[in-house]
């Protein structure tokens, strides 16, 4: 059976996070807008004589980084080298790029044998935690006004500029907030928090001090108590495993963070929490 491999429309990426979702991901219920923004040519389709049959993405957030993710084949087409045929032909429109990916610990061999080395495991968090939100005006809720600073302190923990996701990823909606810490007009933490199928997720959160994550994660998941809350952390941030252990976040996912090219050497230390899985 011949698939064409295309360009996913915007009302396909819509499909690929349905797909996500049944596969356990529980993506977020307004990622679709701040995934498309990233990169509108960065989201690819198998197609089948009845419809899409596989996805995969590869969001390219400059000339140097790219991140692969939403990498699904339809469960009743799995076994017909439809993820192959994907994988062959867009990976290489990452043109030189470094690329990374979160993939599940199952696949890691043979994401080695196509030229990516493993990083560092990342772990999911989740439960149930009711806490009160930590008083003092240097946590705010992010407005336009900050927007300068805070593309430019997010650029510290990524590998890219991704100025166009944030943008999106950092409105006010239903279900979404971010708070910053400021401290000397300075931004030293910040975090978003956003509903998902199932419950929230804090992501990112990203602060130079133990003490500044702490007050924005509890600033955050103040907001959605009595809610499951999941927090994906770098497995190496010794302190970002003690937050999930004082407010009992158990274990319930891990994936393998892998690159093809140069490790980034990202902070991991002051990584607290990554933005998600399928865009790094």
């Amino acid at each position: 059976m011949q698939h064409q491999i295309r360009h996913a429309s915007r009302a396909e990426l819509d499909l690929m996070i349905e797909w996500a979702a049944q596969e356990g991901w529980n993506p977020g219920l307004g990622d679709a807008a701040p995934f498309w923004a990233a990169d509108s040519e960065g989201y690819w389709i198998a197609e089948a004589e009845d419809g899409p049959a596989g996805a995969i993405s590869l969001v390219r957030y400059d000339e140097s980084y790219a991140f692969l993710g939403f990498y699904i084949t339809r469960p009743d087409l799995r076994g017909k080298g439809i993820g192959t045929k994907l994988w062959q032909q867009v990976l290489p429109s990452a043109e030189g790029r470094i690329v990374g990916l979160d993939g599940v610990v199952a696949q890691r061999e043979n994401y080695r044998r196509s030229g990516f080395a493993y990083a560092h495991a990342n772990i999911r968090y989740g439960g149930m935690i009711d806490v009160v939100e930590p008083p003092g005006t240097d946590l705010l809720e992010v407005a336009p006004v900050h927007m300068p600073l805070l593309l430019e302190y997010d650029r510290r923990f990524v590998p890219a500029r991704r100025d166009a996701f944030l943008r999106e990823w950092l409105k006010v909606s239903d279900g979404r907030r971010s708070v910053l810490l400021l401290r000397d007009g300075a931004v030293v933490a910040y975090g978003t928090i956003r509903a998902c199928r199932s419950g929230f997720k804090i992501g990112p959160l990203f602060s130079d001090t133990e003490t500044g994550a702490d007050l924005v994660f509890r600033k955050l998941a103040s907001a959605a108590s009595g809610s499951e809350i999941y927090l994906d952390i770098p497995e190496p941030n010794a302190s970002a495993r003690a937050l999930c252990d004082r407010y009992n976040l158990k274990p319930v996912f891990e994936t393998a963070r892998m690159y093809r090219g140069p490790d980034p050497g990202l902070p991991l230390a002051r990584v607290y929490g990554i933005t998600t899985f399928e865009l790094g």
